[in-house]
């Protein structure tokens, strides 16, 4: 494994954040999650499954964090996150095994954002969310495919 490939592995690493929902969810994680499935309905009504499992906890701003995700070629997938106020403006970024952004579509709503995303190869993806605007908060990661 080349060294830059490690360092990166590092890097997302100390962002990762569980891949399973908590036992005890507060109100405001909560109405994170509600927010997501709104956005996600859209998808649905497009064909796409809700996935199982959902990635939550609380998003300050200048700090990100990062979920690991396997994906396969052929699939689309629609990630999707929520959050609360006084959360402003969310974003979600999508990067290949290499630590490589890739290309999605965007969506921006109010406090939620989705981006759409077929990849080429099949393998670990990483999606990062962001708080740009508003303070911290309650969020909720989602996505969905087909």
């Amino acid at each position: 494994m080349s060294r830059r490939l490690l360092s990166i592995f590092a890097a997302f690493a100390g962002l990762a954040v569980s891949v399973s929902a908590p036992a005890i969810s507060t109100d405001e994680e909560v109405a994170a999650r509600q927010v997501a499935l709104e956005v996600a309905g859209a998808f649905q009504n497009d064909g796409f499954k809700l996935r199982d499992g959902f990635w939550s906890g609380r998003l300050e701003k200048g700090a990100t964090k990062v979920m690991q995700v396997n994906l396969f070629a052929g699939n689309e997938y629609w990630f999707v996150l929520g959050a609360v106020s006084p959360a402003k403006r969310v974003v979600i970024s999508v990067f290949d095994e290499t630590g490589q952004p890739v290309e999605t579509e965007p969506y921006e709503g109010d406090a939620s954002s989705a981006a759409g995303f077929s990849p080429g190869v099949s393998g670990p993806y990483y999606v990062k969310v962001t708080l740009l605007e508003g303070d911290p908060a309650a969020f909720c990661m989602l996505y969905t495919y087909k």
